[in-house]
């Protein structure tokens, strides 16, 4: 089977290459000096030379606020115009896409968990840009799984637990906000459950993936650095005023993910082992 990974490089697509060659799995891996998304032309010949039968696309412009103004447009084009660029694609050569999306789509005003059947409506350009590109794959790929996440960490780039750890070396005190509420998510896992999806030829549509139970951030970080000498004290968002938009309420309903019978790990579980594996490197 002739698999693609976009976003080759990333914080996700490494997970998965990991992930892959673990299991002797073959795919062909890109970013985008092999293969520019934003370029309509350059994108349908490379599917027409490769035919690519699954293709895992974790290319992504992740940077929230940057999102918001000097990083508007190159968000645009790689979320929206990028990612419609593979389901037209995709669609012709008769892949199947797997395109990994955001608890972001939604406002997280809701006091309720957010279900795959529930309307978006995102408020800020990051969120925006990420449901565009799921209108995009729903309209143009024939095969798709949309699979939104939430709070990613990992290994293999820049997250929130990388970003406390770092800052529990020169402070004896971090503030974190707790008004902001969520699901982690490792990269592993979701790894995992792309190609879960693919090998067990599950419905095609929308999944939510993260790690079970949820938290603030400030819970988040107080059992990141529970074994640091840094005390993690709480504040409201509105003591640490961003840029962009963040929900205050994103719990992604996990019920659709966990009725295929995939195994998802705890948040804290999924936590202690990555934290276990860094160490030991």
């Amino acid at each position: 089977m002739k698999i693609l990974i976009t976003g080759a490089n990333g914080q996700l697509g490494t997970e998965l290459r990991h992930l892959l060659d673990g299991r002797g799995i073959a795919y062909r891996a890109t970013d985008a000096k092999e293969l520019d998304i934003t370029d309509e032309a350059a994108v349908s010949e490379y599917f027409a030379a490769y035919q690519p039968e699954i293709v895992y696309h974790c290319a992504a412009y992740t940077a929230v606020d940057k999102a918001e103004d000097e990083g508007q447009a190159i968000n645009q084009k790689v979320n929206v115009d990028g990612t419609r660029n593979l389901a037209k694609a995709a669609a012709a050569v008769d892949a199947t896409l797997i395109y990994i999306s955001t608890d972001y789509v939604f406002d997280g005003d809701a006091k309720e968990i957010y279900t795959v059947d529930d309307q978006p409506a995102p408020r800020n350009e990051y969120g925006r840009t990420k449901y565009e590109g799921e209108q995009a794959v729903q309209k143009f790929a024939k095969k798709f799984y949309i699979i939104r996440t939430s709070w990613v960490f990992g290994e293999y780039g820049h997250n929130f637990v990388y970003t406390m750890l770092d800052l529990a070396k020169t402070h004896e005190t971090l503030t974190v906000v707790n008004d902001q509420y969520g699901r982690p998510s490792w990269t592993k896992t979701l790894a995992e459950f792309m190609t879960f999806a693919v090998d067990q030829k599950l419905a095609y549509g929308i999944y939510h993936l993260s790690n079970d139970n949820s938290c603030n951030w400030y819970e988040f970080a107080t059992e990141i650095l529970k074994d640091t000498q840094t005390k993690v004290l709480p504040v409201t968002s509105a003591e640490y005023p961003q840029k962009a938009w963040r929900p205050r309420h994103s719990l992604l309903d996990l019920s659709k993910t966990k009725a295929t019978g995939f195994q998802l790990p705890t948040w804290q579980d999924a936590l202690h082992e990555f934290m276990a594996q860094i160490a030991a490197q």
